[in-house]
């Protein structure tokens, strides 16, 4: 990484510009815009499964709808009871079809638990550019993450075919200076093992998403493939060699995304997520695998993306209007994966390749942080689904993610319908005999013996997926051994179904709040997400589930008043709303996770045995914590000519200003430097967001960096630097 001159490296390597034109939603000519496959049926899927685990999901739902009607229609159907029978429909449709997918998804984990997994051996023969992006995280953990994964390809002898870039939207100046001094720990640790580059941007256009965009148009065409983490990924060397040749042995696959494993779970509800998706996620994941096909999803990370496809057809437009609906698009992945597919490109889900990881966020608040940005994203795909040209199995992704919040609201509905009906026929007298001419009197009467078959019906398709999941990976004397034992399993499957219930209507809640708050036009904005302890002080939980606790103390006054029956029914529901605050205390609590951990409840076989990539990040994460610790500030960075050369060439290049626009943050921070007259005063003038500008842009930097030092004159060094400043 050192220039011969002895001069510090730069961030990035010469740029190889290209375009990567935002795509047009509403228009799309498949004749000359969608590409003829290399290989005959390279794209083509296979309709029949489908119809086989679509098909029963219908069939599903019309039994499961049928049975509601036949539960209401003992009498003349009121209007509470059609919308009642409404929501359900909806809501019950929509866990068919993960029940018939997890079916198919349990006989392909069994049939690959007989197979060994095979893997190509050819040669590698194109470049991979590995993204991680990153915005105000922790460097220490990317930079010890990318370490470990560098060197493991490394020792493979496959590790000169891929490059490293951190690209980073850090707008926190202490995290920007952290960062730059964990690449100069890495390069210096590596040397010439590995390419590891590092560009942040001066402002974060677009999010992500221009993030990476921003990295194709100036250096994806020296790239045929791009593999994008994210800034808790790990994935291991031979996942990572394995993605490559399968998307050079391909020539027709656009996109391969991995399923990753949770893993690094403290907190309960970290270990709950962890063991759910170790658990149960095979089967789902396989199960979805299998029946889209070729026209699977992105995720937005730990997936490999062929570049061609994704600079010619993935640009992303802005939508129309102001946000949370207009705008930037937030959640990009999905919108990039059916471009793709609809240029003519096959999406790939990887489902039999192991060694991609991630981590989880660790308490209920942050899960709402996250899921809140979430949640707008996928609620402005209702503006991407008529898109021109897109498959339907690609429409039916976006049509998931939409569910996947309304889903909560349409539960809430169905809750606050069911106990208005009750409410109905406890206090409101029905009308026995209406004007028209009628033998027998007419009153709201349900079928309560269906009703409960209904109900076991109903649990027993919300709950298949866990069950199949729990046996398919009890099948396995390996897995069952690294989780603690078929005994051990099972506490740990009732304690995860416990939790889960508890934490499913505080979830609903949130979501649904998240919902109505999009639709009154609040948009999320973007906060940077805690990877490890989740507690936060008493006060500050109580204030985030007030309304929370509100709605369960409401639901239970309105359910008791009306009978015991109504509130033993909705005691399930009713105990994690409640029960809120404390239920965010303990599942958020590092402390209390440990114990749990101790214990041995919610194991997974990647905790009892970690897989090597984490115990080597593990091992050096302290060498890059201490980087941290040391970093330059601000003062001592522009006070010393060393590191000021050394800032100067990882700042990324700035293009040419247009003349008359002027930058007020840049502006006011060229006035406090001017007006300052030692370094010290300078920084303590100048805020946050404008000490990220002055480090971004040179002219600034090197005027702060020419200022004398507090009680000094100026340097010889600051003279030099005087000197270099524009007139």
């Amino acid at each position: 990484m050192d220039n011969l001159d002895n001069s510090p490296a730069p961030g990035t390597p010469p740029e190889t510009p290209g375009d990567m034109p935002p795509q047009n939603l509403k228009r799309f000519n498949a004749a000359e815009q969608r590409r003829k496959p290399v290989n005959k049926g390279g794209v083509r899927s296979a309709s029949w499964r489908r119809w086989l685990v679509l098909g029963s999901a219908m069939a599903l739902s019309a039994y499961g709808i049928g049975e509601m009607y036949g539960v209401i229609s003992l009498g003349e159907i009121t209007f509470i009871e059609y919308i009642i029978l409404a929501l359900f429909t909806l809501t019950f449709s929509w866990i068919t079809v993960a029940f018939t997918s997890a079916i198919v998804g349990f006989f392909c984990v069994l049939r690959r638990a007989n197979r060994s997994h095979a893997r190509l051996e050819t040669p590698l023969q194109h470049q991979t550019a590995i993204l991680m992006p990153t915005y105000n995280e922790q460097p220490e953990r990317i930079f010890a993450a990318i370490e470990s994964m560098a060197l493991s390809l490394h020792e493979t002898g496959e590790g000169n075919h891929f490059d490293w870039f951190v690209i980073s939207d850090t707008t926190d100046p202490e995290v920007a200076l952290q960062e730059e001094a964990c690449l100069i720990t890495i390069r210096e640790r590596l040397g010439d093992k590995s390419r590891i580059y590092y560009r942040r941007r001066r402002k974060n256009i677009a999010r992500k998403a221009g993030n990476v965009a921003d990295f194709c148009r100036r250096w994806g065409k020296g790239y045929s493939h791009l593999l994008v983490l994210d800034a808790d990924s790990l994935m291991e060397a031979g996942t990572i060699i394995e993605l490559a040749r399968r998307m050079e042995a391909d020539p027709d696959s656009g996109l391969i995304q991995t399923i990753p494993n949770l893993i690094n779970g403290t907190t309960l509800i970290a270990r709950l997520q962890q063991f759910a998706s170790r658990i149960y996620g095979p089967v789902v994941g396989s199960g979805l695998s299998w029946w889209v096909h070729k026209e699977g999803n992105f995720w937005g990370h730990n997936a490999i993306i062929r570049r061609e496809a994704f600079m010619d057809a993935a640009g992303l437009p802005d939508l129309p209007g102001k946000p949370p609906f207009g705008g930037h698009i937030l959640s990009h992945d999905f919108v990039e994966a059916s471009l793709i597919r609809r240029a003519g490109w096959s999406i790939i889900i990887a489902d039999d390749l192991p060694g991609s990881y991630e981590e989880s966020p660790p308490s209920i608040i942050d899960l709402a942080v996250r899921d809140r940005r979430w949640c707008q994203g996928n609620l402005q795909h209702s503006r991407v689904l008529t898109a021109r040209g897109l498959h339907w199995v690609s429409r039916s992704h976006h049509l998931t993610g939409i569910m996947s919040y309304l889903s909560s609201p349409l539960w809430l509905a169905l809750i606050l319908a069911g106990l208005a009906l009750a409410l109905q026929a406890q206090f409101i007298r029905p009308e026995y005999f209406t004007d028209e001419f009628s033998l027998f009197p007419s009153w709201p009467r349900m079928d309560a013996a269906r009703a409960l078959q209904l109900f076991y019906f109903t649990m027993a398709i919300l709950f298949g997926p866990k069950i199949l999941g729990l046996i398919a990976f009890m099948t396995s004397n390996k897995q069952r051994k690294a989780a603690g034992g078929f005994f051990r399993i099972l506490i740990s499957f009732v304690v995860e179904v416990i939790l889960s219930a508890l934490v499913a209507p505080v979830m609903m809640l949130i979501h649904s709040g998240a919902v109505f708050s999009i639709l009154l036009g609040r948009d999320s904005g973007w906060n940077p997400q805690r990877r490890d302890d989740g507690s936060l002080p008493f006060l500050d939980v109580l204030f985030r589930h007030r309304w929370h606790m509100t709605m369960g103390v409401f639901l239970t006054l309105a359910a008791y008043l009306n009978s015991l029956d109504l509130l033993a029914w909705l005691s399930p529901a009713l105990a994690g709303m409640l029960l809120s605050v404390p239920l965010s205390m303990v599942t958020g609590s590092m402390r209390i996770g440990r114990w749990f951990k101790a214990a041995g409840i919610m194991r997974t076989p990647e905790e009892a045995e970690k897989p090597a990539i984490r115990e080597h990040t593990e091992a050096i994460y302290d060498e890059y914590h201490a980087t941290v610790r040391s970093s330059p500030n601000l003062v001592q960075l522009a006070s010393h000519a060393d590191l000021v050369e050394q800032h100067l060439a990882l700042i990324d290049r700035i293009p040419p200003r247009p003349r008359g626009h002027v930058d007020a943050v840049e502006a006011i921070a060229a006035m406090k430097i001017e007006e300052a007259e030692t370094i010290e005063e300078a920084v303590k003038f100048l805020d946050k967001k404008e000490q990220s500008i002055v480090l971004s842009t040179p002219s600034l930097f090197l005027r702060l960096a020419a200022i004398p030092t507090r009680a000094l004159g100026p340097s010889a060094e600051q003279s030099k630097l005087q000197s270099q400043l524009p007139a």
